[in-house]
């Protein structure tokens, strides 16, 4: 069975998209670029969007019952590779060993045209002691 996962505010909504869908154990996480509570692409460049789209990936995995540390595979958009150095230290910032398998990608574009990064992602949805 299919669950939809739904985080507050929702961006995604107007789009027919879910923030997560969650099946079984593993939980699907719907890309993540540098996006504000407002919605809009948050200011400081590619590194202040690699944050947000790093703490906006972590409240769709929090609120799937998951996180971070269950990330068993990501995919991360990025508009330009020169920014290749900055998502390594990202990626060293939020994972922790073992890392996630991987996919890089530059692609011409994402859906707003100020966005320079997306992450999705796929994690493991672990028991809670005493469940």
């Amino acid at each position: 069975m299919l669950e939809r996962i739904i985080t507050q505010p929702d961006n995604y909504e107007p789009y027919l998209l879910s923030q997560a869908i969650k099946f079984g154990n593993l939980l699907f996480v719907s890309g993540q670029a540098g996006a504000g509570e407002d919605g809009k692409i948050v200011a400081g460049g590619f590194r202040a969007q690699g944050e947000q789209a790093f703490a906006n990936l972590r409240r769709a995995l929090e609120a799937g019952g998951s996180g971070l540390a269950d990330v068993i595979k990501v995919t991360i958009f990025v508009t330009d590779m020169g920014n290749f150095k900055e998502v390594v230290e990202l990626r060293r910032q939020f994972f922790t060993a073992p890392y996630p398998a991987d996919t890089i990608a530059e692609i011409k574009a994402l859906y707003d045209p100020a966005a320079m990064i997306e992450i999705e992602a796929i994690a493991a949805i672990r028991p809670h002691a005493g469940s």
